[in-house]
């Protein structure tokens, strides 16, 4: 049997009177990239924490690796980024990097670590640096710089280019193409639908609870017609508003 990066099966979570995921089933493959793309308050941050066993659902299963997702020995594989990552601004640069390496089991390779910073657009001499002294965009590229170090086979990030620059953009496409190579799984929501394009393998399209389309971004492109993914998308969701309004 085959084993995914992530399985999930008629996943169920409401808040109240809203149901936010309606018997989601979806199935992420191992060693791609994957996005999940969808609307504000289509269900993409509470599915990732449904997955990291932050947010019970109400019903469904969810397993990482053939692990469930409700062992703690299931996140052992994952490295996480929050959409909104706030480092603890009291340490510096450096013993924050260390720290959550050795929180990763990864080695502390100093010259590692200042190629991937640099690999970010990220000077290397911000290590002596404290972390209260960063932009908004240097603590993003801190955050990326973490799980890019932790040697783990399976990366879920939540909106992971917000706030960035074009350049640390590029580069950092880069730096996932050489971890897709060397066999990692990422998963990853986003708004930025041309990063989706050029980057991904497969991706989903979350709206209304459950998906509208899961595969790659070209076979979205053939199904719904339009000259990119974002014509595509927005094809997409016109189809399902005709079809939940249709007699």
């Amino acid at each position: 049997m085959t084993t995914h990066a992530i399985a999930i099966h008629a996943l169920q979570k409401r808040f109240s009177t809203t149901t936010v995921l309606d018997r989601l089933t979806l199935d992420v493959p191992e060693g791609g990239i994957f996005a999940l793309i969808g609307g504000n308050g289509a269900g993409k941050s509470t599915l990732i924490k449904a997955i990291l066993d932050l947010d019970r659902p109400d019903a469904g299963e969810i397993q990482i690796r053939g692990v469930s997702s409700r062992l703690p020995e299931a996140r052992r594989s994952v490295a996480y980024l929050p959409e909104r990552f706030w480092p603890p601004d009291a340490l510096g640069v450096g013993e924050f990097l260390t720290w959550m390496g050795r929180l990763h089991g990864a080695p502390n390779d100093l010259a590692t670590t200042r190629t991937t910073l640099a690999g970010l657009d990220l000077d290397p001499a911000i290590l002596a640096s404290p972390i209260r002294a960063l932009s908004k965009g240097m603590t993003q590229k801190l955050g990326l710089a973490t799980i890019l170090l932790s040697q783990k086979p399976l990366w879920i990030l939540d909106e992971p280019f917000s706030g960035i620059d074009p350049k640390a953009r590029a580069l950092l496409k880069t730096q996932w193409r050489a971890a897709r190579a060397q066999g990692v799984t990422l998963f990853f929501t986003t708004h930025q639908l041309a990063d989706v394009e050029a980057l991904c393998d497969a991706m989903a399209i979350l709206h209304g609870g459950t998906t509208l389309f899961t595969g790659p971004p070209r076979a979205c492109l053939e199904r719904f017609g339009g000259h990119d993914l974002e014509t595509a998308y927005l094809n997409a969701l016109d189809h399902a508003q005709a079809s939940s309004t249709s007699p």
